[in-house]
C-alpha cells in the first residue's frame, strides 16, 4: 500500500483530469444502475396493467425512452471516464518518466558506475508503462466498481434484504480469492520485471559490442546467452499466465453460483408473493451488472500486483541519493582565473580501500601539469576529484581558494573543460557535437572552434560539411578525428581550467601531430591537468606527477626526474624511451629530406 499510495502522489498535479475522471466515474455507474431499476418498475407497471384489463403502451413506450437516454448517458460518461483516464495514466506517466531520467541525470558517477543500463531501460519504459495500466485500469477502474458496488448494495438492501445477503455473501470469497491471487503474484510479476531487465541488458551489450563479438566469432555463444534470458523471461511470465488461469475461471464460477442461489431464493419468494417479478428482474439486474465488475476484480488483482513490483523497481531509482550533492547556500562559482590547489587530499570508492592518499599540489593559472604513473595509480581518480564527479573522502580541492563543494555544481563544471580518452559523440550532426557544451554559439563559432582543433579541413570533406550526421558512438569516424572534435567542442566551452586523457597511441604519426597541435591551442592559457601517455606532452609540462598506488611519489620537470633513477625513470625507460627515438629518427629524416 505503501508503494500504492506514494505512485498516487503523482495524480496530485493533475488534479482537473482527476475530478473528470471521478465525476465521469458516478455518472456512468448511476445511468448503469438506472436500467435496470427502471425496467424492474415498468416491468411491475405492465403486469398491473395486464391484470386489470388495460393497455400498458403508455408505461411502455415511458420505459424505453427513459432506458435510451440512461444508456445514452451511460455511454457519455464511459466515454468522457475513458478519455479523461486516459489522459491522466499518460500524465503520470510523463511525470515518472521525467523524474527518473532528471534523476539518473543527478546521480553522481558513483551509481553509474554499477547501474545496468539495460534494468534502468526497463524501468524507465517497462515498468512506467505498468504503473500508467494501474492508473487508467487499476485505480479508475477499482473506483469505479467501488461506487458501482455502494449503489448497487443501497439499492438491493432497499428492494429485498434477504435477496441482497444471499447474493453479496459470495463477494467475501470473491475478495479473499482475489487477495491471494495478488500476493502470489507479486513476486512473480517482480521476477518477471527482474528478468525483462537482465534481457534488456544482454541485447544492449550484445548490440554495443557487435565489432568484438565479430571479431572474435562469438554469435553462437551470445545468442545463447541472450536465449538463456528470454527463456528465463519466458518462464516467469508463464507462471503469472497459470496463476491467472486458475484464478479467472473460478471468480466467473462464483458469480455464476452467486447468480444461481439469488434466482432461487428470489423465485421462492415471487412464487410465495413477498416479492415481485419487476423487483426480481431489477435485482438480478443488479447482479448482472456487477458480474462484469466482479470478474474484473482478478485482472485489477494482477495489475495492483505489477503495479507494487513496478513501483519498487521505480523508487528505487528515484529513491536513490547521490554520493556528490549540492549545498542549499552553494556560490556560483565566476570565471576562474585557473588557480587549483588539492590540500592534502584523499579518496576511495569504498572507505576501506583508499584509491587517492594525501595528494598536495598547487597549479597556478596557466602551468600544465602531467601525471604519470602505472595502470591502477589513481591518476583519472584524482583529476575527477576537480568537477566533483567524485567528492573527496579527506582534504579539500579548491579552485581560486574556492572548495569545490561549495561551489554550485554547473558553475564549477562551466570552468572545467574535459577531453576524455573514450571520446563520445551523439548521434546528431557534426556542428551540434561541436556545440554540445554552449548552445548559444553561433555556426561562426562553431567553425572557429573546429579550424583551431585541426578538424575544419576535414569537415568540408564530409558530404553535408557540419550538417553530416555522426553514427551512434561516432563510429562513422576515425579515433584521432572523434579526438579533435572532441578538442574542438571543449575549446567552444573556453574553460579555465582543463583535463585532458592523453591517449593519442593508437593513432598516426600524422594525425598524432594535427592533435599536438590542436593541444597546443586548447592548453593555451589555461591551467591543464593531462593523464600523460605521449613522450611530447610530459616534457613540455611544467610539473610532473608521478603516482603509484594513490600516492604521489616523485614531482618535478622531465629533465629532473630522468636522472633519479625512481620509478619516473624506470616509466621513461620501459615506455617513452621509444618515442624518442622515433621522434628522433623522424626529425632526422626531415633533415636528410632538406
Amino acid at each position: 500500500m505503501r508503494i500504492l499510495v506514494r505512485l498516487l502522489r503523482f495524480t496530485f498535479p493533475y488534479k482537473r483530469q482527476l475530478a473528470y475522471t471521478v465525476g465521469s466515474m458516478i455518472g456512468a455507474s448511476l445511468f448503469a444502475l438506472a436500467v435496470p431499476t427502471i425496467v424492474g418498475h415498468t416491468l411491475d407497471t405492465a403486469l398491473k396493467a395486464q391484470q386489470n384489463g388495460e393497455v400498458a403502451w403508455t408505461p411502455l413506450i415511458r420505459a424505453a425512452l427513459l432506458i435510451l437516454g440512461a444508456a445514452l448517458l451511460r455511454g457519455l460518461f464511459a466515454y468522457t471516464q475513458q478519455y479523461f483516464g486516459e489522459n491522466l495514466s499518460q500524465s503520470v506517466a510523463y511525470s515518472i518518466r521525467n523524474a527518473i531520467y532528471n534523476r539518473l541525470q543527478r546521480l553522481s558517477f558513483a551509481y553509474h558506475d554499477q547501474a545496468e543500463i539495460g534494468q534502468i531501460m526497463s524501468r524507465a519504459t517497462q515498468d512506467v508503462e505498468g504503473v500508467r495500466m494501474y492508473i487508467n485500469f487499476g485505480l479508475i477502474r477499482v473506483g469505479y466498481i467501488l461506487i458501482l458496488l455502494a449503489v448497487a448494495l443501497y439499492l438491493m438492501l432497499q428492494a429485498n434484504v434477504t435477496l441482497a445477503l444471499v447474493s453479496w455473501g459470495f463477494l467475501p470469497v470473491i475478495a479473499v480469492i482475489s487477495v491471494a491471487m495478488s500476493m502470489r503474484l507479486r513476486p512473480l510479476w517482480l521476477a518477471v520485471q527482474e528478468s525483462q531487465g537482465r534481457l534488456s541488458t544482454a541485447l544492449q551489450e550484445s548490440l554495443s559490442g557487435v565489432r568484438v563479438v565479430k571479431a572474435f566469432s562469438r554469435e553462437a555463444f551470445e545468442s545463447q546467452k541472450f536465449d538463456l534470458e528470454a527463456t528465463e523471461q519466458f518462464r516467469n511470465s508463464y507462471a503469472t499466465n497459470r496463476v491467472q488461469a486458475f484464478s479467472q475461471p473460478l471468480l466467473t464460477a462464483l458469480n455464476a453460483a452467486a447468480l444461481v442461489a439469488t434466482i432461487w431464493v428470489g423465485g421462492r419468494q415471487v412464487a410465495a408473493g413477498t416479492l415481485t417479478t419487476g423487483e426480481l428482474t431489477a435485482f438480478l439486474g443488479y447482479l448482472y451488472l456487477l458480474q462484469q465488475p466482479v470478474r474484473m476484480l482478478g485482472m485489477i488483482a494482477n495489475i495492483l500486483s505489477r503495479t507494487v513490483s513496478a513501483g519498487q523497481r521505480i523508487f528505487e531509482i528515484l529513491d536513490a541519493e547521490s554520493a556528490v550533492t549540492e549545498k542549499p547556500d552553494a556560490v556560483v562559482l565566476p570565471r576562474a582565473d585557473g588557480r587549483v590547489e588539492f590540500d592534502h587530499v584523499a579518496f576511495g570508492y569504498q572507505s576501506s580501500r583508499p584509491i587517492i592518499v594525501d595528494v598536495s599540489l598547487q597549479a597556478e593559472p596557466g602551468q600544465v601539469f602531467a601525471l604519470v604513473g602505472p595502470t591502477g595509480s589513481g591518476k583519472s581518480s584524482l583529476v575527477n576529484l576537480m568537477p566533483r564527479f567524485y567528492d573527496v573522502t579527506a582534504g579539500a580541492v579548491r579552485i581560486d581558494g574556492v572548495d569545490v563543494r561549495d561551489a554550485t555544481i554547473n558553475s564549477l563544471r562551466r570552468n572545467i573543460g574535459i577531453v576524455q580518452q573514450d571520446v563520445f559523440l551523439f548521434i546528431d550532426t557534426i556542428r551540434e557535437n561541436i556545440r554540445y557544451g554552449r548552445q548559444g554559439a553561433t555556426d561562426e563559432d562553431v567553425e572557429q572552434a573546429a579550424k583551431a582543433a585541426r578538424i575544419h579541413d576535414f569537415i568540408l570533406t564530409m558530404p553535408d560539411g557540419y550538417d553530416t550526421w555522426v553514427g551512434e558512438r561516432g563510429v562513422t569516424l576515425s579515433g584521432g578525428q572523434k579526438q579533435r572534435i572532441s578538442i574542438a567542442r571543449t575549446l567552444l566551452m573556453d574553460p579555465a581550467i582543463l583535463i585532458f586523457d592523453d591517449s593519442t597511441s593508437s593513432v598516426d604519426m600524422e594525425t598524432e601531430y594535427l592533435i599536438q597541435q590542436a593541444l597546443a591551442e586548447l592548453m593555451r592559457g589555461r591551467t591543464t591537468f593531462v593523464i600523460a601517455q605521449r613522450l611530447r606532452t610530459v616534457k613540455s609540462a611544467d610539473a610532473i606527477l608521478v603516482l603509484d598506488r594513490g600516492v604521489v611519489v616523485e614531482r618535478g620537470t622531465h629533465d629532473q626526474l630522468i636522472h633519479t633513477n625512481g620509478l619516473y625513470q624506470k616509466i621513461y625507460e620501459l615506455e617513452l624511451r621509444d618515442q624518442e627515438e622515433a621522434f628522433r629518427g623522424a626529425d632526422a629524416a626531415a633533415v636528410a629530406g632538406l
